[in-house]
């Protein structure tokens, strides 16, 4: 299993080269090589994983900075992305799923390469006697103890403290999502992440410590801001103090209606609260020493990095690029290390220093164009949209496609994406809305979309519609609704609801039967799905109709296209068969893809088909 990254595409550079010069500049965004944010070893700064598409599918490398040796450590059809070193930096565990259905075991094998033992087809599993499951976190300690998150449909949440030499223990159990948080440096505190009041969308939290004897827990602090409280609100740990004894704990909270940063100590029970004059979403990760926290703030769709002080508050703009931060990292020496990119610019690993961390081989991704930012009213306040045009676009109105995205919870960012740029290649305008439902606007803008799912977001995207046409940016006869996830279950949605403003639809892993997807889907989604809707298919059926795009089949217009993967656990192939076959009784016209992989896939090959199908459907349908 074991290869080097440059090699894998140094065997036929020049040949290589040359055919990737002769594709589109759209396709050459999807095939261009890509190297993640690097993962180091807390106690072994110089060993790194990465994980990359240099092969044409998305696997975990290690990176050894020492000597500056890289090595593919996974091999597998479908990819893999899921994987982290222990604190030694002697193992890396990695999640072995079958096909993407991100159902499996931990697996783990030597940084320095599979030990002869493992064999190479297939490395040892690292919790012999753990059943296969969702991941729900991991936890990896300085003296080979585990901490291993489990979801199950038949056990819920379940916790499992992993020990060398002895039978896993579980350490926690129950029917609402849960998942590990962090273990503290000792090994000695358990962080867990907890949704036990029933509300999905905000956690609690919960620390323990093993009892004397090692055989089981005690509950040593509890840190809640959602029982009892009119307005849920939530906590998510962010990291234990990276210290021998320290029991400080760094904590993300919503008690000023956004995300900032708290330090609590979990011994004592005392709360340090983070206040910093910044607008947006503030998040925070400890520097090494502990001396300070590094600084992430998302405001508008676009983030940038800040150092603070402990001893003394001072903030401090660390240097970055306007556009988004998708992930960083302090290095021991100070530096930080980040993965960059804006919807014009490609992504790409910086330090601080102003160097490149790690550079993807082989040929670079063409660039695309800028977005611009529009505000338009909508019924629940402003609502924030990305705009990109063709750069050679005419003046009158343009065909466009809204690109809806993921989540619910999550947001559009102005971030490099290959999909929207290869629409604007192709002519069309392309619109990213930031509906009610996404991060980055506030806990209440978040919060909005309980019990009226799907019915709020479209009120938002149908009030940039609106604009879109007004403006003179789009026309209106040839306006694309699309989207994957999330997105692809309001594409059909509003298809359906909304059957008159939109030419064509793209639903890419979607939901389309609300009851059947909930019946199928992994437990941690039935839990989302029970505080979105307020309860189950069968406690708020109306609520479940009102918000399935099966519901309104009968009311499509547009001909629509869909993928699906077949093994995907988020949104199961059943409720999309069924979805299908309602259309079929109806006549309505539709083409659907179906293809071997989970909620999407990792293959670089696939998503250029993908992506060339829908371009194929929609010059196939859309009016000239």
């Amino acid at each position: 299993m074991s290869s080097d990254v440059s090699s894998d595409v140094k065997q036929s550079n020049a040949a290589a080269t040359a055919a990737f010069d002769s594709l589109p500049p759209w396709e050459q965004r999807f095939r261009a090589a890509r190297v993640g944010l690097p993962e180091w070893a807390e106690d072994a700064p110089e060993r790194s994983l990465f994980v990359s598409n240099a092969t044409g599918t998305y696997e975990v490398y290690a990176w050894n900075r020492a000597d500056g040796a890289q090595r593919r450590v996974t091999d597998r059809p479908h990819g893999t992305t899921e994987a982290t070193l222990t604190p030694d930096g002697e193992w890396i565990w990695w999640f072995d799923d079958t096909d993407g259905d991100e159902f499996g075991v931990w697996r783990r094998q030597p940084f320095a390469g599979p030990a002869p033992s493992a064999g190479a087809e297939r490395d040892e599993e690292a919790v012999p006697g753990l059943a296969p499951s969702y991941p729900a976190g991991l936890a990896l300690g300085r003296r080979g103890e585990a901490v291993v998150g489990r979801s199950t449909d038949e056990e819920g949440s379940t916790l499992h403290l992993v020990r060398p030499g002895l039978a896993p223990l579980e350490i926690y159990r129950h029917r609402e999502s849960a998942g590990v948080g962090d273990l503290s440096h000792d090994g000695a505190l358990i962080a867990v992440d907890h949704t036990e009041h029933g509300d999905a969308m905000h956690s609690a939290l919960r620390v323990l410590r093993i009892n004397p004897a090692g055989d089981g827990v005690d509950v040593v602090a509890e840190l809640d801001d959602a029982t009892g409280r009119e307005e849920a609100l939530g906590l998510s740990c962010l990291g234990f103090a990276p210290l021998p004894g320290d029991a400080r704990m760094l904590v993300a909270h919503q008690r000023r209606g956004r995300w900032e940063p708290l330090i609590w100590d979990t011994a004592t029970g005392a709360e340090q609260e983070i206040v910093l004059d910044l607008p947006g979403d503030v998040t925070a990760e400890w520097y090494p020493d502990a001396s300070a926290l590094l600084i992430e703030h998302t405001y508008r769709a676009r983030s940038e990095l800040h150092r603070y002080d402990l001893a003394s508050g001072e903030l401090t703009a660390l240097p970055t690029l306007p556009g988004t931060v998708s992930g960083a990292s302090a290095r021991p020496d100070g530096t930080v290390e980040f993965l960059w990119s804006s919807s014009e610019q490609p992504p790409v690993v910086r330090s601080t220093t102003g160097e490149v961390v790690l550079a993807a081989p082989g040929p670079q991704a063409p660039p695309s164009v800028a977005v611009e930012d529009v505000w338009v009213d909508g019924p629940g306040g402003p609502v924030h949209a990305l705009v990109q045009r063709p750069a050679d676009a005419p003046a009158g109105p343009l065909p466009c496609v809204f690109e809806i995205h993921g989540g619910p919870t999550w947001h559009d960012s102005d971030a490099f994406a290959a999909g929207p740029a290869a629409w604007v290649d192709h002519g069309y305008a392309v619109v990213r809305v930031n509906y009610r439902g996404s991060t980055g606007y506030g806990r209440a803008w978040t919060d909005a979309l309980r019990h009226r799912v799907g019915l709020i977001e479209l009120e938002d995207i149908g009030a940039v519609r609106e604009w879109a046409v007004s403006s003179g940016l789009a026309d209106p006869e040839r306006i694309i609704l699309s989207g994957g996830s999330w997105g692809g279950y309001l594409t059909l949605l509003g298809l359906g609801t909304q059957p008159d403003a939109w030419a064509l639809g793209l639903a890419a892993v979607p939901v389309a039967d609300y009851v059947t997807a909930y019946h199928d889907e992994m437990e941690a989604l039935k839990a989302m799905d029970r505080t979105l809707v307020g309860g189950t298919p069968e406690e708020v059926p109306a609520r479940y109709a009102a918000s399935s795009p099966l519901t309104y089949a009968a009311d499509l217009k547009a001909p629509v296209y869909i993928s699906a993967g077949v093994n995907d656990p988020r949104c199961p192939i059943r409720q999309i068969e069924n979805y299908v076959t309602e259309l079929e009784k109806l006549g309505k016209r539709f083409e659907i893809y179906r293809y071997d992989a989970g909620h999407g896939s990792l293959e670089v090959e696939e998503r250029v088909k993908q992506l060339r199908l829908e371009l194929d459907f929609v010059a196939r349908h859309l009016p000239r």
